[in-house]
């Protein structure tokens, strides 16, 4: 199991910018020290997102706005375009690249621990 070191951190050609946050204490009983945050990620062509990641106990959902992402999972690469996305749930472990000529841009949202200055997509 991947500890918090092992998390993913912007690499070469990734940019993150965090578009919105709601701390979710004051929103949903329970919730208390969790944040929902939204981000957008660029891939330049050629970029890598990794190392291999995971998303135990920060889950997400993502959406590509342009270009195409590839997802490796347990060996597996798909590809998702514009329009298209893929959920993160705590099984997740995969990382991300760009292996098209143009940049890709993908919106993440996910929730985390208030505090946490983790990286990783969403993307």
């Amino acid at each position: 199991m991947l500890g918090q070191d092992d998390a993913a951190t912007p690499a070469p050609g990734v940019s993150v910018e965090l578009l919105a946050a709601l701390d979710l204490g004051p929103e949903i009983t329970g919730m208390q020290g969790r944040q929902l945050r939204m981000r957008r990620f660029t891939f330049a062509p050629g970029a890598i997102f990794g190392p291999v990641h995971e998303h135990k106990d920060r889950p997400g959902l993502v959406y590509v706005l342009q270009g195409t992402i590839t997802d490796h999972r347990a060996g597996i690469a798909r590809d998702y375009g514009p329009g298209a996305g893929w959920p993160e749930e705590h099984e997740t472990m995969h990382w991300l690249e760009n292996r098209g000529t143009l940049p890709a841009i993908e919106i993440s949202v996910d929730v985390v621990r208030l505090g946490e200055e983790q990286i990783a997509p969403s993307p």
